[in-house]
């Protein structure tokens, strides 16, 4: 979900803008803004991931405003003036819109802007109090996750090296968040694949590369809500 803030010095402006995202799929408009120096004092408060930015306003202007916040926050620029091409992408920013504004063409820059953000929240590591600690574990390392034996509520990580970290107090879902979304994958109610740890994908079982304890492969059964995700992971 695209949550985005809109700031232009037009009130117009920004209603025509909001119209048009009400009717783009995943989208929310959280807030707008008609003036720069509002949205600065209140941005780092607010739940959103993108910035529409008009570029030419008084007093201080959306390239300027990107400056501030593009560490933080997508931006799509909008204008009616294209002299402002070439500074807005030195910015690494999304898109550069000229107005007026059409839906197909505000569509494509969120299209992007989609794919940044997917791209963005493939975080390397995870953050979380475990069995050792607060500790920062590097998802490249991961190999598999299950529900702890010893306490439901925990997880066992089980890393290439065949080091168990325990998470504690963490659900599946609030994991699988944390977690890059195209390398992991839930098998079945209690338990996460790396997919880098997959040697054989079947319609009800998976072969990993991890050795159990017999020093055979384990094996996880693919649970009936997961296989249709699971397929579609593999192009099946």
């Amino acid at each position: 979900m695209i949550k985005c803030v809109i700031l232009d010095d037009e009130l117009l402006a920004i209603s025509y803008l909001k119209l048009l995202c009400e009717q783009i799929e995943n989208v929310e408009v959280v807030k707008a803004f008609n003036d720069p120096k509002i949205l600065l004092n209140e941005i780092k408060n607010i739940d959103c991931n993108l910035c529409i930015l008009d570029i030419e306003m008084p007093g201080m202007t959306g390239l300027q405003v990107a400056e501030l916040i593009s560490d933080s926050k997508k931006i799509i620029f909008t204008t009616a003036y294209k002299e402002y091409a070439a500074e807005a992408f030195d910015l690494n920013v999304v898109d550069y819109v000229r107005k007026p504004i059409k839906k197909e063409r505000l569509i494509q820059a969120f299209e992007k802007a989609a794919d940044l953000l997917n791209n963005s929240q493939k975080k390397e590591f995870i953050e979380w109090n475990t069995n050792i600690g607060k500790s920062t574990i590097f998802t490249e390392q991961i190999a598999y996750i299950k529900t702890s034996e010893i306490d439901s509520r925990d997880k066992d990580i089980i890393l290439k090296d065949g080091t168990t970290i325990v998470l504690k107090n963490l659900n599946f879902k609030s994991l699988l968040e944390m977690l890059p979304s195209k390398d992991f994958a839930q098998v079945n109610k209690k338990e996460i694949i790396a997919l880098s740890s997959v040697k054989v994908l079947s319609t009800n079982e998976i072969i990993t590369t991890i050795s159990n304890e017999s020093d055979q492969f384990l094996k996880l059964q693919i649970g009936d809500t997961y296989k249709n995700s699971l397929m579609e992971m593999f192009g099946k």
